[in-house]
């Protein structure tokens, strides 16, 4: 991949705070950014250099932005993958990273399953749903407790349904609205933690330490880094599994990994084709962050060191009414504050994140 070289302008499809902190990283590396969304703002928008506000079903106008940059990624993988495929070849030569691929897997959950099995990756139990006498026979063989999640969209906690007992199907399936979905057995385990993942278009791969999480109303609380205990124990399994699907995929980008530790190994349970909220303690824990390292790949230049800038690291996102605590924040001196630019501080809305270092 012949470098794209500084002064190019990266187009980024999606204009929430991800694409802001990558539009903010890629400036500092020379680079224009420009917004492709439907709408007519976002947190990215303060930070880029051009905003296209369209549809991600409209070829002519998907086609009019790759004429205008120098290559595609995107910030978040509920675009529709076809829609990619058709930007490809619209664009010409522009290329686009991560690889449409890898948004095909990611984007329902019954693919993503089979596709990391088929690598040899360890999974919850699990099978595909398509109506309610389904469901209930998938209970009787997996048994509860299960949760219900739909195949495709969803996330924080969104398109699911916990089933505690046989007799909670027909809600759960209510719950969901009775779209294709995939039924997983729950996975006793002692931690949750994330494997992010850096992969140029060469091969070369770069790993960040592994991240511990802790979730509240199924959203991401808070990330510390450096793990240890059952996670350092089963990092080798799981990070040469996260590299076998990079490869598989002929990712190139930043991918992000989630993990169950268990008695019997790294459980899988998702992964996400893009930067991830569980690195965002990377802009200033890391020597380079997940955004730089994201858009130096797209860019094909060479990976920059993942190696943690302080002995440890901590980073809480900031849901709803807890980003009025900036001013608190800031009287910290360990703390990093980010704030994402967003209106109202709805109950469950990520408004930004706070990273803390500590030398001790």
């Amino acid at each position: 991949m012949k470098p794209v070289p500084p002064g190019s302008t990266i187009g980024i499809l999606g204009g929430g705070q991800l694409g802001r902190m990558l539009a903010m990283a890629a400036a500092n590396l020379g680079y224009r950014c420009h917004i492709y969304a439907p709408e007519p703002s976002g947190p990215a928008s303060e930070v880029s250099a051009a905003w296209t506000q369209g549809r991600y079903d409209d070829d002519a106008a998907l086609a009019a932005f790759a004429a205008r940059v120098d290559v595609v990624t995107y910030e978040f993988e509920n675009v529709d993958a076809a829609a990619l495929v058709r930007l490809g070849a619209a664009g010409g030569c522009t290329p686009i990273h991560p690889t449409p691929r890898a948004l095909e897997v990611a984007q329902d959950r019954l693919n993503e399953k089979d596709f990391v099995t088929g690598l040899g990756g360890r999974t919850a139990p699990y099978r595909a749903i398509d109506s309610l006498d389904g469901l209930k026979e998938a209970l009787a063989a997996i048994g509860t407790p299960a949760i219900l999640k739909t195949r495709r969209m969803g996330y924080d906690g969104k398109g699911q349904a916990r089933i505690m007992h046989p007799d909670d199907a027909g809600a759960a399936w209510e719950a969901i609205g009775g779209a294709p979905a995939i039924l997983e057995g729950f996975v006793a385990f002692d931690r949750e933690y994330s494997i992010l993942l850096a992969r140029g278009a060469d091969g070369e791969t770069a790993l960040w330490d592994p991240v511990t999480n802790f979730h509240a109303a199924g959203i991401l609380d808070l990330s510390t880094v450096p793990s240890s205990g059952i996670v350092l124990d089963q990092l080798g399994e799981a990070s040469a599994l996260a590299r076998r699907i990079a490869d598989a995929l002929g990712y190139v980008g930043v991918m992000a990994f989630e993990f169950f530790a268990g008695a019997e190994g790294p459980v899988f349970n998702e992964m996400a084709p893009r930067v991830h909220n569980s690195g965002h303690w990377t802009i200033e824990g890391a020597i380079t962050s997940q955004f730089e390292n994201h858009i130096r790949a797209v860019c094909g230049l060479p990976l920059g060191s993942t190696a943690l800038a302080a002995n440890r690291v901590e980073m809480r996102n900031l849901i709803g009414a807890a980003a009025n605590d900036w001013l608190s924040i800031l009287a910290e001196r360990s703390a990093h504050l980010h704030l994402y630019g967003k209106g109202d501080p709805r109950p469950g809305r990520k408004m930004g994140h706070v990273t803390r270092l500590f030398f001790d």
